[in-house]
């Protein structure tokens, strides 16, 4: 029987609709919200490239919501669910916020630092760690990443077309 009425999947399900919230302004699609005693206290999703700031990534801007609402820069007794495999930066401030648990969905081969590249969030060294789940809804939260560069791809794959085109038109009209 469960403990709780909420699964990691009922939460990762609102990181994945923040997520969207990201991708609806040409954002990258990840998102993120931390849950203390089954309860929702923060999401964000990434705005990087709105914000024009690299520290602008979806669990950064979740963690400085929450420590808001908790009045407290600990945050004990949390979980993170975030669409996809916290990077250096994010790993970093989760270990140094005192974040519980990191729950994510995809893994990120270039950049994942819980794992996947290196794991900051168990590494003994440091005065916290953090218990991690991977994987959760991880076909979700990969194809909707996937989708997303194979059309930003596709995206200026034809305004390069477009490019070259207007270019051969106006060195014919030259001619």
């Amino acid at each position: 029987m469960k403990d709780t009425p909420y699964s990691d999947c009922d939460f990762m399900k609102e990181a994945i609709e923040e997520a969207k919230k990201a991708e609806e302004i040409g954002e990258v699609p990840i998102g993120a919200v931390i849950v203390k005693d089954n309860k929702v206290i923060a999401s964000a999703y990434n705005l990087r490239e709105s914000e024009q700031r690299s520290v602008a990534h979806a669990e950064l801007l979740a963690i400085d919501e929450a420590c808001k609402v908790t009045g407290s820069w600990r945050l004990t007794g949390c979980t993170l669910y975030v669409t996809l495999e916290p990077c250096a930066m994010c790993s970093g401030a989760i270990v140094l916020s005192r974040v519980e648990r990191v729950v994510y969905g995809a893994s990120d081969p270039k950049g994942g630092c819980a794992g996947t590249l290196m794991n900051l969030l168990d590494d003994e060294r440091f005065n916290h760690q953090a218990e991690i789940s991977r994987g959760v809804m991880e076909e979700e939260c990969g194809s909707m990443l996937s989708s997303f560069f194979r059309t930003l791809r596709e995206k200026r794959k034809e305004e390069k077309r477009r490019k070259k085109e207007t270019f051969d038109t106006s060195s014919d009209e030259m001619l």
